[in-house]
């Protein structure tokens, strides 16, 4: 008997409970209808896995489907063998005009459009989407109707009034707002503004060469949110990012508003469950009397690994084809609020009642466009540049000493721009030099002075919520 072809898969472990057990269940189901293949997942820490891969790639040992952080997407694309080679090819030019692929059904042309935009470059889709996040915002809507605030703020203005109107209330919360001092705020107020961080359409119509971290649209968002927080209108907690002690006061009703991803939706659902009062959501608040410009999205994508042989890389594809068909994706969103991947996957859930029964849970995939051609948000794409960890990181600083310091935004973020442009040229270097291989290079998130934060944290913040 022939053995069966092992199909390596690397992906990051997101810490949240029950989902590696997920991913090595469907394994095990793709193994029972596929037979002649044996999927051997791992998973792994997501800060240090697209440096994992780098590394077993020079020793000839890089697994057939690695999963990259969406921060690192650009490293992924600029990954070198040591030979020079592309270290990942195109799945949608593996896939070519098939529909299926080991009787599992294509489904990239059933992506969410602003998904498939989001891991593509001149229309060529080079990995498979796997997670997807929207950022949205969240109300204590028993706070907000008793402070005489009727909807969900829709715009900044509407979210300072709304903390004015809190800020009335007799023994109401200490604070009207909050988020995380993290890049994807700064990444979606601009999208809302039509902005960028990059020249090139944000790296789309070609290589990033320059970055802005001070242009109209960041400052813009900057100052707003240094007034909020000088009016004592928003909570800071300090810490970068600090995702837990803003779930936390949340749910000890500290504060009637946070802006934070589609991701919380069952964190947030359980925090107001838990201390006794109605939740409301809405999609990322944009400027009064402006378009709505788009959005970013967060998440992961799996990439196949270049010059593996047609069955191994016919196995890697149908694996990836099977991870998003309509009932893993959908399965996939009910067990951790991540976005429905696939039109088939939201209509499914939309025929099963989920989304009746929860529909806040519908939200993140209106954000990012309707799971039908032609309608939604036009999507404003994500940027792609070298080192995007490290200019988060720049932004994140910079915005932490206009808060605690009240550095001028205009002048600290010039400084911020000049620091990002230095680590974006480094990238570069190293991508020409190297083929990316400093750690630098391929780091997804920036930890010198971030608290690590796992999803068994992020549910005990919730669980000791006061009903006061």
């Amino acid at each position: 008997m022939t053995a069966p072809t092992v199909i390596d898969v690397w992906v990051a472990d997101l810490t949240f409970p029950g989902y590696m057990d997920r991913l090595h269940k469907l394994g095990a189901e793709f193994e029972t209808a596929h037979p002649e293949y044996r999927i051997n997942i791992e998973g792994r820490d997501f800060r240090t896995l697209s440096q994992e891969i780098a590394e077993a790639a020079d020793q000839g040992r890089q697994p057939a489907v690695a999963e990259y952080y969406f921060a690192v997407t650009q490293a992924a694309r600029d990954s070198r063998t040591r030979d020079g080679k592309p270290l990942f090819t195109s799945v949608q030019q593996a896939i070519g005009d098939r529909t299926e692929i080991l009787g599992e059904p294509v489904v990239i042309d059933d992506l969410l459009p602003a998904v498939r935009e989001h891991y593509s470059l001149g229309g060529d889709l080079a990995s498979m989407p796997a997670v997807a996040t929207a950022m949205l915002i969240y109300g204590n809507e028993t706070v907000l109707k008793a402070a005489g605030v009727e909807r969900l703020p829709t715009t900044w203005d509407e979210i300072e009034a709304a903390c004015e109107a809190v800020a009335a209330l007799k023994d109401g919360p200490e604070y009207g707002v909050t988020w995380s001092n993290q890049g994807l705020f700064f990444q979606q107020a601009l999208a809302v503004q039509g902005g960028r961080l990059a020249d090139n359409d944000n790296g789309r119509a070609g290589r990033a060469t320059r970055l802005d971290l001070s242009s109209r649209e960041m400052l813009t968002w900057a100052e707003w949110w240094q007034g909020l927080h000088r009016k004592g209108h928003y909570l800071y907690t300090g810490k970068i990012p600090d995702w837990e002690g803003n779930l936390k006061a949340f749910a000890d009703q500290d504060v009637a508003l946070r802006i934070t991803s589609s991701n919380d939706l069952n964190y947030m659902g359980m925090a107001a469950e838990n201390a006794g009062f109605e939740l409301t959501v809405g999609r990322f608040p944009g400027r009064a009397g402006e378009p709505y410009g788009g959005n970013i999205i967060a998440g992961t994508s799996l990439w196949l690994a270049d010059g593996l042989d047609e069955v191994t890389q016919d196995g890697a594809l149908a694996f990836m084809q099977f991870l998003n068909n309509p009932r893993n994706a959908a399965d996939r969103h009910i067990a951790s609020s991540f976005v429905p991947v696939t039109r088939s996957s939201y209509r499914l859930l939309e025929d099963e009642g989920w989304f009746e029964a929860h529909p806040f849970h519908r939200l993140a995939s209106a954000q990012l466009g309707s799971y039908t051609d032609g309608e939604g948000v036009p999507p404003c794409r994500g940027a792609q540049f070298g080192d995007f960890a490290g200019a988060q990181d720049v932004m994140t600083r910079a915005m932490a000493d206009v808060l605690l310091r009240g550095d001028d935004p205009a002048e600290r973020f010039a400084e911020a721009t000049a620091e990002a442009q230095e680590l974006l040229d480094a990238y570069e270097a190293d991508r020409v030099e190297n083929g990316v291989r400093s750690p630098q290079s391929l780091r997804v998130e920036y930890f010198r002075d971030a608290e690590v934060y796992t999803g068994a944290q992020l549910e005990n913040a919730v669980k000791g919520a006061s009903r006061d």
